[in-house]
C-alpha cells in the first residue's frame, strides 16, 4: 500500500547556498495512521532578515538544534523512497532542491500542489496556498484537523502550511473524482504535475490580470524581454514559449 508523505520547509533564504532550518511533514499511511513531523534544525548558513520577515525564525530559535541530517524526518524520507510512494509539496521544486541541497536523492513519485491546482483550477486567479486556504474555505475545517492530529497552527509555519496541504489534496481528489471519473486521482496528480500549464494571465508586472494571449498580439517584445530576465517559474516558462514560437 502507498505512502504519501507531505512536507514543507523553512529555510534560511532561497538562494543557491541557503538551508532547510525547519521542516513540517505528514506522512500518511492511511486515514487513521498518520505521523506527524515539526522539526526546527541549526545550520551554518545566517538566517536572511528577508526570510525572518517570513518565518520569524531567528539565529536564537535553532541554536543547539540538530542538522537536518539528524532529525526524524530525514531517516523516514528516506525509509519510504521508492517510487510507489508519493512525495508531495506546493511547488514541490523548491522544497524537493532543498532536500537534495542535504544529501537526498529522489525516488518518489511526486505530486506538486500548486501545478495541480493550475490544471484544476484553471479560473481561480492565485494558487498560492494560503489563497487556496481561504478561496477554498479550507479554513473551516483546519481546526477540527490540527486538533485530530496534535498540531498547533500558526503563520508561515511548515506544518501549518503542511495542515493546509493536507486539505487542499483533498479537495484536489474530489475535483479529479468530478473531472475525470474512474482514474486514481493520486496517479493523475502525478501525471498533472509533469504537465506544464498554459498561464492565462498575467498575475504581476505592468500587465497585470490582461490576458496574455493579447499582450502577445499587442506587446511581443515585452514577453522577450520576460522571458530572458525574469526568474519565472516553469509553467510561466512554458507559457511564453509557446507565444514565442
Amino acid at each position: 500500500m502507498a505512502v504519501y508523505v507531505l512536507f514543507d520547509t523553512e529555510t534560511t533564504g532561497n538562494q543557491e547556498n541557503d538551508r532547510i532550518i525547519q521542516v513540517g511533514a505528514m506522512i500518511v499511511h492511511d486515514r487513521e495512521n498518520i505521523e506527524v513531523f515539526d522539526e526546527l534544525c541549526s545550520t551554518s548558513v545566517p538566517i536572511s532578515i528577508e526570510a525572518m520577515e517570513v518565518h520569524n525564525i531567528t539565529p536564537e530559535v535553532i541554536e543547539n538544534k540538530p542538522p537536518f541530517s539528524k532529525t526524524d524526518f530525514s531517516q523516514k524520507v528516506e525509509t519510504y523512497n521508492s517510487e510507489e510512494n508519493y512525495l508531495i509539496a506546493h511547488n514541490i521544486g523548491f522544497d524537493l532542491g532543498m532536500l537534495e541541497k542535504e544529501g537526498f536523492t529522489n525516488r518518489y513519485t511526486l505530486i506538486d500542489t500548486v501545478r495541480c491546482a493550475r490544471h484544476l483550477l484553471p479560473d481561480m486567479p492565485y494558487h498560492r496556498l494560503q489563497y487556496l486556504r481561504y478561496a477554498l474555505e479550507l479554513y473551516k475545517t483546519e481546526a477540527q484537523e490540527a486538533e485530530k492530529l496534535g498540531i498547533t497552527i500558526k503563520a508561515h509555519d511548515a506544518i501549518g502550511d503542511v495542515l493546509v496541504m493536507k486539505l487542499l489534496l483533498s479537495k484536489l481528489v474530489q475535483l479529479i473524482q468530478e473531472q475525470f471519473p474512474g482514474v486514481n486521482p493520486m496517479q493523475k496528480m502525478a501525471e498533472l504535475t509533469k504537465t506544464p500549464v498554459l498561464i492565462k494571465t498575467f498575475k504581476f508586472g505592468k500587465y497585470k490580470d490582461r490576458d496574455i494571449e493579447e499582450i502577445s498580439r499587442e506587446d511581443m517584445g515585452y514577453l522577450q524581454w520576460m522571458y530572458k530576465n525574469l526568474d519565472l517559474d516553469e509553467d510561466m516558462q512554458y507559457t511564453l514559449k509557446q507565444y514565442l514560437g
